[in-house]
């Protein structure tokens, strides 16, 4: 394999992974508690990455390049899920003593260190010791790993699509563990870095896509859950109800979807199909269509949609909701996707949801 060719993949990946760590931390976007432990997180894992790939040597980065970091980065993740599902382990006195493996890692390390810079070493000893606490750091690592990602799927306070991100993003890192432990082994046992480099490229195209498109969604979410949150405390029913019944409209089955679509939100419902509206008005999927036809002259899809379109209306021209993505204000209207969202808006006003929220702002 190309030793140029790894090099910049895996040079290229830390730039990438450091973009994100700091983009995190600084962007008003991405910019939280939580994401500045994961912010922590990514940016000693790009570290140990490129100082593991490159092998750096008799240098003060050398130091960097033992386990001590590694105990940081299982702590500071393993805070991370717990403020993404609010658990009570944050207000524990206890909590804090997941630091203290790291402390004592430092410790030792400096003591090592030293004993190289002044030669005071023995080097068997020193050995045994490097052996000791890089052995320790995978086992902490996927101890806290899989801890937090059994209090994930325990947690109840958090919404379906957050605890399904916080699970791939767990399950990735549980992978990146253990592909730290097969380098190991291979390079202990075969003396052999052929598969490590292949570990290495792996890890450079894939580690920091699917970080950052899971840290892009997973913000997208929690923007929604707060939208939606906001909107449970405010809300008011029934009151668009009286208006959107007309003279015209006779059928007991239209007066009945007006009332639930308006009381209980149903098409904020992403997976809303007309089936879920037949069984919940109690006829059949075909009659609902037709009577939705004859008396509103709409699909049941583009009848839905107006719903959703007129709800992220609302929010997009109101200024307190400015600081949400785009993207969020479509989720929490009930579309499936930005893609649907971008189509269905355009479709009904002829612009997009970013121009019209820009015209409501100089209005």
């Amino acid at each position: 394999m190309d030793t140029t060719i790894l090099g910049i993949a895996i040079i290229t990946s830390g730039i990438i992974g450091y973009f994100i760590s700091i983009a995190l931390v600084t962007t008003s976007f991405y910019k939280s508690r939580a994401n500045n432990y994961l912010s922590l997180s990514l940016f000693l894992l790009t570290s140990l990455t490129l100082l593991v790939a490159f092998d750096i040597e008799n240098t003060v980065l050398d130091f960097l390049n033992n386990p001590v970091m590694e105990y940081l980065f299982a702590a500071t993740l393993f805070t991370y899920f717990l403020i993404q599902i609010k658990h009570k382990y944050l207000t524990k006195s206890w909590y804090k003593w997941l630091y203290f493996p790291f402390l004592c890692a430092l410790i030792i390390e400096t003591i090592l260190y030293l004993d190289v810079v002044f030669n005071l070493k023995n080097s068997d000893f020193e050995d045994l010791m490097f052996l000791i606490i890089d052995n320790a750091s995978f086992v902490y690592n996927l101890f806290l790993i899989f801890w937090g990602r059994k209090l994930i799927k325990s947690a109840k306070a958090i919404s379906k699509d957050k605890k399904r991100w916080l699970l791939r993003l767990n399950f990735f890192i549980i992978c990146i563990i253990i592909i730290w432990l097969l380098s190991s082994i291979e390079f202990y046992i075969y003396d052999s870095e052929y598969m490590s480099n292949l570990l290495w490229i792996s890890l450079s195209f894939l580690l920091w896509w699917i970080l950052y498109y899971g840290v892009f969604k997973l913000q997208i979410i929690v923007q929604k859950d707060e939208i939606h949150q906001y909107l449970v405390s405010k809300r008011t029913n029934g009151t668009l109800t009286k208006k959107k019944i007309n003279q015209t409209t006779v059928s007991k089955i239209i007066t009945q979807l007006y009332i639930v679509m308006d009381q209980e939100e149903l098409y904020k419902n992403p997976l809303l199909s007309r089936l879920d509206l037949a069984t919940r008005l109690g006829t059949s999927e075909g009659y609902l269509s037709q009577i939705i036809n004859q008396e509103i002259n709409k699909s049941v899809i583009q009848f839905v949609n107006e719903y959703r379109i007129e709800a992220a209306k609302n929010l997009l021209h109101n200024p307190l909701f400015n600081k949400y993505s785009v993207e969020a204000i479509g989720m929490e209207a009930g579309f499936k996707s930005k893609s649907a969202f971008y189509t269905a808006f355009n479709t009904s006003l002829g612009m997009s949801p970013g121009t019209f929220r820009k015209l409501q702002k100089k209005s």
